[in-house]
């Protein structure tokens, strides 16, 4: 070997490190009171975008929408439950490969700032906890409990190990991370918790944060009147929500040695969404008026939400207030975000990207080409089976008592409820630990719904003898925010009463998880009827719960909206991919189905149709979404 091949191949050594960063290093830091990237103030303008409610092809796009909207930066929660659905078993691949929807958009010159949790609120199932943390002996969450602290641990190690690497400090675009999420307004909630255990359980959590190898700079984010119960020490405070310059400024002084730098760290443009309540609507010139006031008064900001996206399958949460004892998130986040739930421009994107114009010290670019729209104006529903019969073909677990989800090992979807009755009972069948919504059957024929939202739990009832009651739970998603979120197990979780009695006995518990699409495949030939035209199909299935399928052909694919409007409550299933929840009371009549998820040919579609009050043949789809037809109960 010469010199010249061993000065080559030692150059080659020397420089493959920044080779395999992609370009040389950039720095950040917080510093006498400004943000500060490559040892210039900058005033960051964020977006906050999840990569688990878009589907990973269309990442790219999405990035590309919020640099043509103004942003030079992207904020993302981290849903723990996504990358962790089972113990031990972790999952970063597909729609969760969080470390390359980070590479994307450092590609795209976007910073990034991660919101790691591990409690993240964000209309998130459970708030972004994994629902077995429920069946973890000696478990309370969000405190100083060592056995919570035992798996906060494991999630954030993990993570980091995916992440860590796109930090700035070693070449990635990374430059801030979250410190908890929004626990001021916990600390609120939980007064019968210690303020010092607060700060404690707060205080070990960043350190895990830095023992996980988080090096760039801590922000929390609260409420400015909140500030006390949320800043932690060596964090900067950021304010949510707060409109007020003089304010902003006084209250992060007060907590941040009396300097800045000063940001909205979650800046509402829209606001989230219930079934059976308004979509709320915010007015796109005054979000461009405020925009404006937090530029020249250099404030930075990350708008809640820039894109919202889709709760694809079961991952939306719900709230809860005093006339509703569960208020579940809709389907879709559009979120009346600036871009819509379908990556489109919308005025309000417009509005703003105007006003960033005049204060943005780079160039914006123009938006990408919109993704293709296709409209399917029929598609047949060819088979349909009883989705009661069905289910008894599942798991079953037998119990003297109920059992809820958890303790069937169970965390979303459906269960069906059983009890046979040798002689006749009638009353008042009351459910008060109904989690959340039942359609109630005696010998196979609906009787009667009863719904935590509305707090109905209760109803008469007429059980001749030997008949059996069924009773079909949906979770309706876990509680994401508020004191309630340490009471989210699922099912029927109190004791079953008619006419003031606990029915115990020999309960039957079939699990319907729905965590793959039940098509006909897989129900079986003897519960599958071909025959919809049938009168006396018809008469067999009116009112009982069904499984239809159907089957499309396409010569082109594009994102389109699936018409439920005159459907009732369920699921549907594309190609495998649940699309989420429907219900007819809106205000969200349609779901969005991505063109990435539909195939150039055969298609398949599975629809659970829950109350299935008229039987049907058909369905279509519009390329228009239907987000703000409201039909009450």
């Amino acid at each position: 070997m010469n010199k010249k091949t061993i000065f080559f191949l030692l150059t080659l050594f020397l420089i493959s490190p920044l080779i395999m960063n992609g370009q040389a290093k950039h720095t950040f830091e917080i510093k006498d009171g400004n943000f500060v990237y490559d040892g210039k103030p900058v005033q960051i303008h964020s977006g906050e975008m999840h990569y688990a409610r878009i589907p990973h092809q269309y990442w790219r796009h999405r990035l590309q929408m919020l640099k043509a909207m103004g942003l030079n930066a992207v904020a993302t929660y981290v849903f723990w439950n996504a990358h962790e659905p089972q113990p031990g078993q972790w999952n970063f691949e597909g729609d969760n490969n969080l470390a390359e929807y980070i590479k994307i958009a450092g590609e795209e010159g976007l910073m990034v700032i991660l919101r790691p949790g591990p409690y993240v609120c964000a209309e998130w199932e459970f708030g972004g906890y994994p629902w077995w943390l429920q069946n973890v002996e000696g478990m309370e969450i969000r405190r100083d409990n060592p056995q919570f602290l035992k798996y906060t641990e494991i999630y954030i190690n993990r993570l980091f190990k995916e992440v860590g690497h796109l930090q700035i400090t070693k070449g990635g675009p990374i430059i801030m991370v979250q410190a908890e999420n929004e626990f001021g307004s916990y600390v609120a909630q939980r007064k019968d918790i210690p303020l010092e255990e607060h700060r404690a359980y707060n205080a070990k959590i960043v350190a895990q944060l830095k023992a996980a190898g988080s090096e760039v700079p801590f922000f929390t984010s609260d409420g400015s009147w909140l500030f006390e119960g949320g800043s932690t020490p060596g964090a900067l405070p950021t304010a949510n929500g707060e409109s007020n310059i003089a304010n902003l400024k006084k209250v992060v002084d007060q907590y941040n040695g009396g300097k800045g730098p000063y940001m909205v760290a979650e800046f509402y443009p829209g606001w989230l969404a219930h079934w059976a309540e308004p979509h709320p609507k915010v007015d796109a010139s005054k979000i461009a008026r405020q925009t404006e006031v937090y530029l020249k008064n250099d404030v930075s900001i990350n708008y809640y939400m820039a894109h919202g996206g889709t709760n694809f399958g079961f991952t939306s949460g719900a709230n809860y207030d005093k006339n509703h004892d569960i208020q579940p998130d809709l389907t879709s986040y559009d979120y009346d975000a600036p871009i819509s739930e379908a990556g489109w421009v919308t005025p309000k994107f417009d509005s703003i990207r105007n006003v960033i114009k005049k204060y943005a010290q780079y160039d914006i670019p123009e938006a990408p080409k919109q993704i293709p729209l296709i409209e399917i104006p029929s598609i047949k529903l060819t088979k349909v089976a009883d989705a009661l019969n069905f289910a008894r073909t599942q798991e079953k677990v037998e119990n003297p008592k109920p059992l809820t989800f958890e303790q069937l090992n169970q965390g979303y979807g459906y269960v069906l409820y059983s009890r046979h009755f040798n002689q006749p009972i009638s009353g008042t069948l009351v459910i008060t630990g109904l989690r959340d919504y039942a359609i109630v059957y005696v010998n196979g024929e609906k009787v009667g719904e009863l719904n935590r939202y509305y707090k109905n739990y209760s109803m008469e009832i007429d059980i001749p003898f030997n008949s059996s009651l069924e009773i079909l739970v949906e979770n309706m998603g876990r509680i994401n925010y508020g004191a309630e979120i340490v009471r989210n197990n699922k099912g029927i979780i109190s004791p079953v009463q008619i006419s003031g009695m606990d029915i115990e006995g020999e309960w039957e518990m079939y699990k319907l998880p729905m965590d793959e699409a039940p098509t006909m495949a897989k129900i079986g030939k003897s519960e599958a009827l071909d025959n919809l035209q049938s009168d006396n199909s018809r008469a067999k299935l009116e009112g009982r719960p069904v499984i239809y399928e159907g089957t499309f052909n396409l010569s082109e694919t594009g994102d389109t909206f699936i018409d439920m409007s005159a459907w009732g409550k369920g699921v549907i299933f594309i190609n495998g991919k649940n699309i989420g929840r429907y219900w007819n009371v809106g205000p969200q009549q349609t779901l969005y189905i991505p063109g990435v998820w539909l195939n150039k040919g055969e298609n398949n579609i599975v629809i659970f149709e829950q109350q299935n009050d008229e039987l049907k043949k058909e369905v279509k789809t519009v390329k228009v979404p239907i987000l703000h037809d409201l039909k009450g109960k």
